[in-house]
C-alpha cells in the first residue's frame, strides 16, 4: 500500500481537502448557469450520485451573480456539499464568485495574461518581472476578498491554455506549466492565505503525470504542501475516456499523490462519479498490483493478473495498475489475464491495447480529445462526437480534438491533427493542427466540413 503524500489542510465550505480527509470526488455542471432550475437539478444529480463538489462554469459576471441563487436553492432543499466558481479572461468575475461560492477556480494562463495565440514572445527579465508584478497587483485583491467569505481558491493549470508569455520563456515544458502555478502559489504563501487547492492537468496522460510529479518535487523544496486535485483534461468518453482517466490518475494515486479527483467525460456529469468512487477505492489494490506487474516485467512485456468479475471494474484497475509503469517506459507491452472471470481472450487483447494508447506507447484506433462539456458548450457535444467517431473511427492513429470553447481548445489539440472548437452560439471553427482553418462555420455544416478537412488531407498523404 502507498504511502499518501500529506499535504496541509484547506477548507471548502463544510468538507476539508488534504491532510487526512478521504480523497474528494467532484464533477462539473453543463448547463448554463443562468439557468438556476437546470443548474440546481444537475447539481443534485451529480451530488445524489456522490459527487462531494460541484463545479460551474462562470464566465462573465451575470454568471457569478447567478450562483448566489444556485446555492440558496439547493441549500434550502438540503443540499450543502461546496459550489466551485470556474473563471477564465476575466479577472473581475473572480472577486465576484467569491462572494457566493466555496471555492473558486482561476486559471493561471488567462487570469491576467491575455488568451494563449502561439505566439513567441521576447522579454528582458526587468520586463518579465513587470509582467509577475501585474500579476500580483491584480491577484492580492481577490485574495483579500477570498479571506473575507472564507472562500477557498483553486489554482488550476491546463496545459492547454498556457500563456504565451510561458510558452515564450519556458517552452511546452513541464517546467513551464509548473512554473505558471508557481508564480501564483508564491503570492498565496506571501499573503498568507492557506485555503488553496492545485491542480495540473493535460489532456496527455505522460504530460500530466510527468508534471503533477515535478509540481511536487518544487513545492517541497519551497516548503509548501497544498492538496492537489488530480485528472486527465479531455479524456472522452465511453470506454477510451475511462481507461485514460484510470491510467494518468491511477498512476499518481498509486504513488500517494492525489487529494481530490475528476474524471472528466463527455457523457452526462453524473457519469463520471461511480467511475471516480471505483478509481479512489480501488487505491490499495491497484498499488499493490502495481507491485505485482513491475515484479513481472521480462523483455519488456507486463503480464497482469486481476481477480475481478466486472468488466468496466477489472478495465479500470488494469489501468491504473500498469499506468505509471508504462508511462515511465518501464514496458511497452502489455499482457493480461482474469484467473475466475470469463472474459474473451479478444477482449483482454483490446482492452491491454486501450491502456498502451492511453499511456502514448501503441495507436491502434483513432484517438478523440473531447471535453466533457460545461455552460460554454454552445452545441451538442454529445451528439456531435457520435457523428465525428462514426465516420472516422476506422482511421487508425488519426487524433481529432472535439472542444466546446476555446478555453483549452486550441493548446490541449495542438499534438492533434484535426480539431472541432466552439467559437460562439451555433459556430464552430476548425483546425488543422494548430492552424484555425476555417472559422464561425455554422453548426449545420461544421461536421461535413471537418469530415472533408479530413478527407482532403488524407487524399495528400
Amino acid at each position: 500500500m502507498s504511502t499518501r503524500r500529506i499535504s496541509s489542510v484547506t477548507h471548502v465550505g463544510s468538507i476539508t481537502i488534504g491532510g487526512e480527509s478521504p480523497i474528494r470526488i467532484q464533477s462539473m455542471a453543463t448547463t448554463d448557469t443562468n439557468d438556476t432550475e437546470a443548474s440546481v437539478a444537475q447539481a443534485k444529480r451529480i451530488i445524489d450520485a456522490g459527487g462531494e463538489l460541484v463545479r460551474f462554469t462562470t464566465q462573465g459576471i451575470r454568471e457569478a451573480e447567478n450562483m448566489k441563487n444556485i446555492s440558496a436553492r439547493l441549500k434550502a432543499d438540503g443540499y450543502p456539499q461546496p459550489l466551485v466558481a470556474d473563471v477564465h479572461f476575466t479577472a473581475h468575475t473572480a472577486d465576484i464568485a467569491a462572494l457566493y461560492c466555496e471555492k473558486v477556480r482561476i486559471n493561471p494562463g488567462n487570469y491576467v495574461d491575455p488568451g494563449r495565440t502561439f505566439k513567441h514572445l521576447e522579454y528582458t527579465d526587468e520586463e518579465y518581472s513587470e509582467e509577475l508584478k501585474k500579476i500580483e497587483d491584480r491577484l492580492v485583491p481577490f485574495i483579500n476578498i477570498c479571506k473575507e467569505h472564507k472562500t477557498a481558491v483553486r489554482i488550476g493549470v491546463n496545459h492547454g491554455s498556457l500563456s504565451d508569455r510561458i510558452m515564450s520563456r519556458y517552452g511546452d515544458t513541464p517546467e513551464g506549466v509548473v512554473e505558471s502555478c508557481m508564480e501564483f502559489l508564491r503570492i498565496f504563501r506571501r499573503e498568507h492565505f492557506d485555503d488553496v487547492v492545485i491542480s495540473i492537468k493535460a489532456s496527455n496522460t505522460v504530460v500530466m503525470v510527468q508534471t503533477v510529479r515535478l509540481l511536487v518535487k518544487t513545492m517541497d523544496s519551497e516548503d509548501i504542501h497544498y492538496p492537489l486535485h488530480l485528472g486527465v483534461t479531455e479524456a472522452g468518453e465511453g470506454e477510451d475516456g475511462r481507461i485514460k482517466s484510470a491510467v494518468g490518475i491511477g498512476a499518481l494515486l498509486t504513488e500517494g499523490i492525489g487529494d481530490t479527483i475528476r474524471v472528466s467525460l463527455s457523457e452526462e456529469p453524473e457519469c463520471e462519479i461511480p467511475v471516480a468512487r471505483t478509481i479512489v477505492d480501488s487505491i490499495g489494490e491497484c498499488t499493490a498490483l502495481r507491485a505485482q506487474a513491475e515484479a513481472s516485467i521480462k523483455d519488456g512485456t507486463i503480464t497482469l493478473t486481476i481477480d475481478e468479475p466486472d468488466w468496466e471494474a477489472f478495465q479500470l484497475k488494469a489501468a491504473m495498475a500498469v499506468g505509471a509503469l508504462l508511462i515511465d517506459r518501464r514496458a511497452t507491452k502489455l499482457e493480461l489475464t482474469s484467473p475466475t472471470a470469463q472474459f474473451a481472450p479478444q477482449a483482454l487483447t483490446a482492452l491491454a491495447d486501450a491502456i498502451l494508447q492511453a499511456a502514448r506507447i501503441k495507436f491502434t484506433k483513432t484517438e478523440y480529445i473531447s471535453c466533457p462539456g460545461c455552460g460554454r458548450t454552445l452545441y451538442n457535444l454529445q451528439d456531435t462526437i457520435a457523428r465525428i467517431k462514426a465516420a472516422t473511427s476506422h482511421l487508425v492513429g488519426l487524433k481529432i480534438g472535439i472542444m466546446g470553447c476555446i478555453v483549452n481548445g486550441p493548446g490541449e489539440m495542438a499534438d492533434a491533427d484535426y480539431g472541432y472548437v466552439g467559437a460562439g452560439r451555433g459556430k464552430i471553427s476548425l483546425y488543422r493542427q494548430k492552424e484555425c482553418v476555417a472559422k464561425n462555420i455554422p453548426e449545420e455544416e461544421a461536421v461535413d466540413r471537418l469530415l472533408e478537412l479530413i478527407a482532403d488531407g488524407n487524399a495528400r498523404r
